[in-house]
């Protein structure tokens, strides 16, 4: 299944070197986009200034891969957005490549699916509590005489 990754990335060379690292490394139909288009069914890699003009609350958080600088204030307002895959503009490719390939996990996933996240500002959902009824086996000792 091919999967469409758009990126908009003010720094045109090192976008030129994601695109040609993506087209080499998977089944991407790769664009370049000066704005977004909202389409739930893409990986969107952005730069901290498309970041910035993005309406917020973001719909679909999950499929956004950030590339910032690794300032506090900026991790922080990625984090309030959602965004669970943020690179450092200092990454090398093979570290952003990750990041794209698990945010594109994440679209294929049905939606309505939960994702399972432990480092979440969402509420998460509580787990299911055990039953008083139901013992937990404790490890024995064996005796050797």
């Amino acid at each position: 299944m091919m999967g469409t990754v758009r990126l908009s990335i003010a720094d045109t060379v090192f976008a030129g070197r994601l695109r040609d690292a993506l087209s080499r490394s998977g089944p991407w139909s790769v664009e370049c986009l000066d704005r977004p288009r909202a389409d739930e069914r893409s990986v969107l890699v952005l730069d901290e200034l498309t970041f910035a003009r993005l309406p917020q609350p973001l719909e679909n958080p999950e499929r956004v891969v950030l590339i910032t600088r690794q300032e506090p204030e900026l991790l922080a307002h990625a984090w309030e957005a959602g965004i669970v895959s943020v690179v450092s503009s200092d990454d090398s490719i093979a570290t952003v490549l990750l990041a794209v390939m698990a945010a594109a996990l994440r679209v294929t996933k049905p939606h309505g699916t939960p994702v399972p996240s432990v480092i979440s500002p969402n509420p998460a959902i509580a787990p299911a509590r055990l039953s008083p009824d139901i013992q937990i086996s404790r490890s024995k000792r064996c005796k050797t005489r």
